[in-house]
């Protein structure tokens, strides 16, 4: 008994001891974080614009009836590319040609009845000289001619318009393109100024984008520009500001500008969701960090630094940014390490394990 008596005591000292390793070590490894960072370093900025748009054309063109006639024949189909001036539908022309035929029906007639009327006429001036006509049947005459040459010139409008129909049957490509869109098919009665076809030169694609009026004075032409589509997602493009229009919507607050993309895209579609990302100024050598690095804590900015592998809060002065880095004016100097993404449970003093650095 007394044996059991000495050895309690030096038992309960071990699981005391033992007790306090392991909550030393779970305090401890709770309070050791594993971090990515960044090394800060000078690096190019460049500072820009960003702006939402589409995929435009500068030659497109739509096309209309300048008659309104049945469809006889389609030329070209949806998709299909076609020379400058040819032949996108025609017209029936068999009614044209009638039209036209009964225009100079009627005008070879009323011209008929012109020239009788003016004969008429040239002989009653001459009776009336010889006092064998009255001045009544003189004045009836002349009215009569007078007449028939105003209907006579009615009669030549009538059949110049029916001329022009019949070269209007035909409805030809004003530019060379692809036919974009044909709303006809052999049959169909179309309606004088009717939209029936839409080609565009697929070679003339630009990025049109509405950039924000604050950011107008900033713009210049010759600026590069960064273009993603939203159908070629893991892809960028390069363009140019080439026109910038002087004028600002008054609900949306935004200008139009277009950019000239450095080549042709194949694929691209007139419509397409574009981003672009314009440069206005290029800032050599500034301090940069990455984005996710910087927070923000009652209006002050600030990040994480890993220092002797300890976390330290450090307040920062930001100053220009890309979608990617912030510079930094003060609070940090090149070559200090800023952990990536911050978590909030992270407290000053803490045990940082860096496992990677972004820059490497």
């Amino acid at each position: 008994m007394q044996t059991l008596q000495k050895i309690l005591p030096k038992y309960t000292v071990v699981l005391g001891i033992v007790f306090l390793v392991t909550v030393i070590y779970l305090v401890t490894r709770g309070n050791t974080v594993v971090v990515e960072v960044s090394t800060v370093k000078k690096m190019e900025l460049a500072e820009a614009i960003y702006a939402t748009g589409y995929v435009d054309a500068d030659a497109m063109a739509d096309l209309r009836s300048e008659i309104s006639a049945t469809v006889g024949f389609i030329g070209a189909y949806e998709g299909e590319w076609l020379e400058k001036g040819s032949a996108v539908l025609a017209f029936d022309d068999r009614r044209l040609q009638l039209a036209v035929e009964e225009a100079e029906a009627a005008y070879a007639e009323q011209k008929a009845k012109a020239d009788d009327l003016q004969v008429k006429l040239k002989r009653n001036r001459n009776l009336f000289k010889a006092g064998a006509v009255s001045v009544q049947e003189l004045d009836d005459a002349e009215r009569e001619y007078t007449q028939a040459k105003r209907k006579l010139q009615q009669r030549d409008v009538q059949l110049k318009s029916r001329k022009d129909d019949l070269k209007k049957q035909q409805v030809n490509a004003p530019l060379a393109g692809v036919l974009a869109l044909l709303d006809a098919k052999v049959g169909d009665y179309i309606v004088e100024n009717t939209l029936v076809a839409r080609i565009i030169d697929t070679n003339s694609y630009v990025i049109n984008v509405e950039v924000d009026e604050l950011d107008v004075p900033r713009l210049k032409k010759g600026q590069i520009a960064t273009v993603a589509l939203d159908a070629l997602p893991e892809e960028r493009f390069s363009a140019v500001v080439s026109r910038i229009v002087p004028e600002t919507d008054r609900i949306t607050k935004t200008s139009k500008v277009y950019l000239e993309l450095d080549e042709h895209i194949e694929g691209l579609q007139v419509g397409m969701t574009a981003t672009a990302n314009i440069v206005y100024n290029v800032r050599e050598g500034a301090l940069l960090v990455p984005k996710s690095s910087v927070l923000e804590q009652m209006q002050q900015n600030y990040v994480w630094k890993v220092e002797k592998g300890k976390l330290q809060k450090q307040a920062i002065k930001s100053g220009a940014e890309d979608s990617r880095f912030v510079e930094i004016l003060d609070g940090l100097i090149q070559g200090d390490s800023v952990v990536v993404k911050p978590e909030e449970k992270f407290r000053q003093g803490m045990d940082a394990k860096v496992v990677g650095n972004v820059n490497d």
